[in-house]
């Protein structure tokens, strides 16, 4: 009876012993286990581009608003740069375009100029001087083909649509493509109903005829005066048939010509815009010009008046890039 006894005790200390060494064991795997999570959630979070941006130097919000606006292959690019304050406020400018980066952030360091018009000028490529770094003209773009400082049309380049504009609506000498006067006609028929006649006073230009009128002007005020006012030979508009400029005929008063407004209202809706806006010097190249309007077709034109940007700027964000 008492082996028995004996017996039973030896074996509940051994199942004690037992249970604790099991115990201490089911410790140690949980320990494990929660390490080993931990350790899987740290490597996760550290391949994370918001510990990546961290790590840089970019703040929750800046991070917060790279990530919201560019995508992971844009992201690499920005990790591959030093910590940059600037960027965070560039990617958050509607017209940005990342592939500019890399200009932006240089105009920025030699100007530090508002970001919007870091963003503009560098978009429509005023980071270089003028008739720097050009190319020629997409002529695919047809109607929305863009020639200003920066893209050129060739020597031999003629509209194969011309036509004369007839007196009745122009002073002698006046070409257009079909399709602008057709377009012209019907704005014309609108401002008269409103009392205000319209006329255009000049149109298609050829490139000889604009080299002559910019040397001529070049000898009489200087180069600067003259690009000014006047494009080089094979960087004018006129010379794609597509741009004209308008007066109001018969009109004496001292003010602007009313025609100016009416034309800056509702010329979109016909399908040109005003091609050298005030306020826009910069990014056009040119004084602003109440007189000259570019056609465009309508849902374009319509398009540039709603976003109230150059065509330089709207070019470069919706149509080059």
């Amino acid at each position: 009876m008492v082996v028995i006894i004996k017996k039973k005790k030896r074996l509940r200390k051994e199942v004690k012993l037992f249970l604790k060494i099991l115990l201490i064991i089911l410790i140690i795997l949980i320990g494990f286990f929660i390490w080993q999570k931990k350790r899987n959630e740290k490597i996760e979070y550290m391949n994370t581009y918001e510990y990546k941006l961290e790590e840089v130097g970019y703040d929750k919000e800046e991070q917060s608003i790279i990530q919201n606006n560019l995508s992971n292959e844009e992201i690499d690019v920005i990790l591959s740069k030093e910590y940059n304050y600037v960027i965070p406020e560039l990617v958050q400018e509607k017209y940005f375009i990342f592939n500019n980066l890399d200009r932006y952030l240089d105009l920025y360091n030699k100007q530090r100029l508002e970001i919007e018009k870091i963003v503009s000028l560098v978009n429509t490529n005023c980071d270089y001087d003028y008739y720097e770094n050009v190319k020629e003209a997409d002529l695919t773009k047809n109607e929305a083909i863009l020639v200003n400082k920066y893209y050129y049309l060739t020597e031999d380049y003629i509209p194969n649509d011309l036509v004369d504009v007839s007196l009745a609506y122009a002073y002698d000498g006046n070409k257009v493509t079909k399709t602008v006067l057709d377009a012209f006609l019907k704005m014309y028929d609108a401002a008269n109903k409103e009392g205000i006649q319209l006329i255009i006073s000049g149109s298609y230009r050829s490139y000889a005829d604009q080299k002559e009128m910019w040397d001529n002007r070049r000898a009489a005020y200087g180069t600067k005066n003259a690009d000014n006012y006047t494009a080089r030979a094979g960087y004018s508009e006129q010379q794609t048939g597509l741009a004209i400029i308008i007066s109001q005929f018969n009109y004496s008063g001292t003010d602007e010509a009313p025609a100016y407004k009416w034309l800056e209202e509702n010329a979109y809706k016909y399908g040109f815009i005003l091609r050298y806006p005030e306020g826009k010097e910069d990014i056009t190249g040119y004084e602003y010009n109440p007189r000259y309007y570019r056609y465009l077709g309508v849902d374009l034109a319509t398009k540039v008046y709603q976003e109230n940007i150059s065509f330089e700027e709207y070019y470069a964000y919706y149509l080059a890039n």
